[in-house]
This record gives C-alpha cells, sequence and structure tokens, in this order.
C-alpha cells in the first residue's frame, strides 16, 4: 500500500477528530447490606432517581441526607462491595405501559415474567405521580359491577372508586377480587391485579383461573411474590397504579387491586428501619399513612374536559383475629371510600362471601347502581342488619309477633341468596330478578334451604321464556311498571311449573 496514501488518511482523520467531553454524576458505595446501599458523593441526586451500580444493578434514592444518599436495590445485590462506583441516572423509576402490558404477568419493575418475550412498547410512566387535582375529577356514578350480589346490592362500587376489602386471613378476600375481574368481561375495563408478598404457587393458580375464563385478554398481573426482595414488594402497587393509570388517561376505565397493602408497609417498614428512619407506632414509620394515601389517592374518575377516565381501586388489607382498630387497617378506612369487612364467624358457618353487613359500607352508596337496581335493593341493607338483630333475640326462644316472625323469614331467605360460590359472577339483571323476588314477599313460601334451587330454577326459566325483560332491564337500566309486571308474572309462572 502506497505510503503517501497512508499519511494522507491519518491526516484526514486527525484533522476530523473533536474531542468529547461526557460528565457523569458519580458517588461511591459506602455501605451495603439487606438490598440497602449507603452512597457517598452524589450531591445533586433526586428522590426517587434511578442509580446505576453497575452489571444491570440499578437502585432508587430514598433517603437524602446531607452527607449520604440512602439507596434501595433492585435486584441481586450480592456482587456489590464498599467503594464501588455509582452512576446517576438522571432519570425518575419508571414502568412501561400500554396495550403492550396487557395479558402478560411482570414484576414491578415491568420485566415479563411469563416467558412470552419482552414487552415491546415506547411508553413509560414514572411510579410515583401526583394524583388528579380536585378540579379535574367528577362524582363517582357509573357502576362497576362486581357480579358478587352481596356487593352490587348493598355496597355498590362506582368507577373511580377505592373500596377497601378488609378481614382476617381465608377469609376470601382474593376470591371476592378475582371474581370482579371475571365479571370484567363485557364491561369495557382494563384490571390491573398486584400480588404482593404472596406465595407464587397462589400466584399461579390465580393466572391459570384468569386465563381459564378469558380474563387473562383484559388483564396484566403485577407479580411482586414472597421470595422477591422487600424493595421490590413496596414498590409494585406505584408500579401497577401506573400501568392503570396510563389507560385512565387514554379515558377509558381501568381496575387496580392491591392484594394486599398489609404486606407491602411492612416491606416499606423493613425498608424505613435498614435507612434508619426513625420508626414509630408498631414500629412503622412516620410516613406510612402518606405512603397508602399517595397511592390510594390516584384513583378517580376523571370530567369530560380531561378525557373522562377513570381508576378504581381496590386495596385488601389483612386483620388479624378482626381487629380493625390496629394501625394500618385504621389508617387505610380513613383513605377510602368505604370498606367491606370479610368475617371469620360467617365463613366457617358457610355464608360465603361472608360479608358482615354491618361493618361494611360504601360512600358512594346508591349513586353507582342502575336505577333498577335501586330500586329493588333500596331496603335491603336495612332488612338484614334488622334481621341479625332479631335473630339474635329469637335464639332466646321467646315467643315472637307475626311481624317478627315474617321479618325473621325475610331475612334467612335474603341472606341465602346472597350466597354465592367462587367464579360465578351474576350479571346485574339476574341479580335485580332475584332481589326482586325476595324483597317482593315471592320467596317467603319457599323453605329456606329451597332457596337457592328456586333462585337457580328461575333464571334458567326466565333466560327461556322472558329473556325480552332481561334485555330490557339491561337496556332500559330501571323498573317500569310494565316490566314489573312482566317480572311478577314470570315468578308466578315459574312457580306454578314447580307445583
Amino acid at each position: 500500500m502506497d505510503k503517501n496514501y497512508i499519511i494522507e488518511l491519518l491526516k484526514q482523520q486527525i484533522k476530523g477528530y473533536e474531542t468529547q467531553i461526557k460528565t457523569e454524576k458519580v458517588g461511591t458505595v459506602v455501605e451495603v447490606g439487606d438490598g440497602i446501599a449507603k452512597i457517598a458523593g452524589l450531591s445533586e441526586v433526586m428522590a426517587a432517581e434511578m442509580l446505576d451500580f453497575g452489571d444491570q444493578v440499578f437502585g432508587v434514592a430514598l433517603n437524602l441526607d446531607e452527607d449520604f444518599v440512602g439507596a434501595i436495590i433492585l435486584g441481586d445485590y450480592s456482587n456489590l462491595r464498599e467503594g464501588d462506583m455509582v452512576k446517576s441516572t438522571g432519570r425518575i423509576l419508571e414502568v412501561p405501559v400500554g396495550p403492550a402490558v396487557i395479558g402478560r404477568v411482570v414484576n414491578p419493575l415491568g420485566q415479563p415474567l411469563d416467558g412470552k418475550g419482552p414487552i415491546k412498547t415506547e411508553k413509560f410512566y414514572p411510579i410515583e405521580k401526583i394524583a388528579p387535582r380536585v378540579i379535574t375529577r367528577q362524582p363517582v356514578n357509573t357502576p362497576l359491577q362486581t357480579g358478587i350480589k352481596a356487593i352490587d346490592t348493598m355496597f355498590p362500587i362506582g368507577r373511580g372508586q377505592r373500596e377497601l376489602i378488609i378481614g382476617d386471613r381465608q377469609t376470601g378476600k382474593t376470591a371476592l377480587v378475582i371474581d370482579t375481574i371475571i365479571n370484567q368481561h363485557d364491561q369495557d375495563v382494563i384490571c390491573i391485579y398486584i400480588s404482593i408478598g404472596q406465595k407464587e404457587a397462589k400466584v399461579a393458580r390465580i393466572i391459570n383461573e384468569l386465563e381459564a375464563r378469558g380474563a387473562m385478554a383484559y388483564t396484566t398481573v403485577v407479580a411482586a411474590s414472597a421470595a422477591f426482595p422487600a424493595a421490590l414488594l413496596y414498590l409494585a402497587p406505584f408500579a401497577g397504579c401506573a400501568m392503570g393509570e396510563y389507560f385512565m388517561d387514554q379515558g377509558k376505565d381501568a381496575l387496580v387491586i392491591y392484594d394486599d397493602l398489609s404486606k407491602q408497609a411492612v416491606a416499606y417498614r423493613q425498608i424505613s428501619l435498614l435507612l434508619k428512619r426513625p420508626p414509630g407506632r408498631e414500629a412503622y414509620p412516620g410516613d406510612v399513612f402518606y405512603l397508602h394515601s399517595r397511592l390510594l389517592e390516584r384513583a378517580a374518575r376523571l370530567n369530560k374536559n380531561y378525557g373522562g377516565g377513570s381508576l378504581t381501586a381496590l386495596p385488601i388489607i389483612e386483620t388479624q383475629a378482626g381487629d380493625i382498630a390496629a394501625y394500618i387497617p385504621t389508617n387505610v378506612i380513613s383513605i377510602t371510600d368505604g370498606q367491606i369487612f370479610l368475617e371469620s364467624d360467617l365463613f366457617y358457618q358457610g355464608i360465603r362471601p361472608a360479608i358482615n353487613t354491618g361493618l361494611s359500607v360504601s360512600r358512594v352508596g346508591s349513586a353507582a347502581q342502575i336505577k333498577a337496581m335501586k330500586q329493588v335493593a333500596g331496603k335491603m341493607k336495612l332488612e338484614m342488619a334488622q334481621y341479625r338483630e332479631l335473630a339474635a333475640f329469637a335464639q332466646f326462644g321467646s315467643d315472637l309477633d307475626e311481624a317478627t316472625k315474617k321479618q325473621i323469614n325475610r331475612g334467612a331467605r335474603l341472606t341465602e341468596i346472597l350466597k354465592q360460590p367462587q367464579y360465578e359472577p351474576v350479571p346485574v339483571q339476574h341479580q335485580v330478578l332475584t332481589v326482586y323476588a325476595v324483597t317482593t314477599g315471592l320467596f317467603d313460601d319457599v323453605a329456606v334451604e329451597k332457596v337457592k334451587e328456586f333462585e337457580t330454577g328461575l333464571i334458567k326459566y326466565t333466560q327461556t321464556h322472558g329473556q325480552a325483560v332481561l334485555e330490557k332491564i339491561v337496556k332500559e337500566k330501571q323498573l317500569t311498571p310494565e316490566i314489573e309486571e312482566k317480572l311478577k308474572k314470570l315468578i308466578t309462572d315459574y312457580k306454578a311449573t314447580l307445583s
């Protein structure tokens, strides 16, 4: 090769050479252990900023002290050592959002766990976001049908509401929310189920159940199982909320389920104590209320000027021996718009879902019901409360007058009607039919043990002989005198076929 040609080539390269200065904000690991790192030198780091520890290990800055930064490490920290370099990324922690996450099982960082390949999306949302302001919201008045008779009739949930599900372990809290997800198959609601600190076998069982019933087509599962580090358990609800918020911002309706926030609070307590934050009541840090309030306040129903989307939150809290006056339960009760209290005693008596009608409440009330449901279920809560009270007195065997006997008989039949097997959500028109039959006294002459059988037969009979009436209830959303007359005739005709 010609010597002059090489010299000319080198001259051109030297001529075109530009020095590039790249500045990076770096710090040094001072202390590491238990998923926590203490870093010196990152004086300009932001709260909740992602930090790069190298080798694809990232962390999040939580404590911004005068001399040090306290960070939680996301992932394996076994190879981190004192003196390692940490880079500031300038990015707040964010997760992938959008249609690409629907039908997927992801971890709290949005990384897939289902073996279906990477999530292809260019949209990312920060996991922490200021809740929608009052001026952007509108009142909750559109029902979110759960398909659970006891809830839809007495404690209705509206789109944009936050309804707490609270109770001891093994009382059917998760069963309630899974049925709610299954019932959204024709409701145009995107569901995000966030599992926090649950057994992996339980999460796998839930995913199989959702897949078998076609519910994964509109559901995302964010799984932070018991084997995950505390940092990921703490982040999981925020990540799931961000995924749901994207759909709310697009003008759609989303439902996000936090199962459960007690385990998130325990993970946050662990992180806070390791970061040397001062402990408060039950050793929880002082800002544990703020932890849940800033998460749950992000549930809202936006007004038309802001897209009209909604994000409904169903947080779950596990109590110990039914103690709803403990620290975390009282905190979350005060943040939410009502609670559904599941009781062990009722569960063991075979009343399932085991909803305590006295302690449960929806602060949105009948505003989140269709008119037809308001018409038939208006007095139900009162009747159930009176029945519980009278049934307690009746146990003493005292002589009862006719009115009391009638009330006890009606209450016993209502209790039977509200029992419901798992994975069998009931459409709203069928609920209106059966509740109408009970509250108008058309069930009074049916033996209590035959009530469930009678209800099943009535629904089948109506689907065959009165489908037009059921469709009219769905269309008109109210009981006109004409519909009421037809319902009465259908129930009477069905009773005639039994005699």
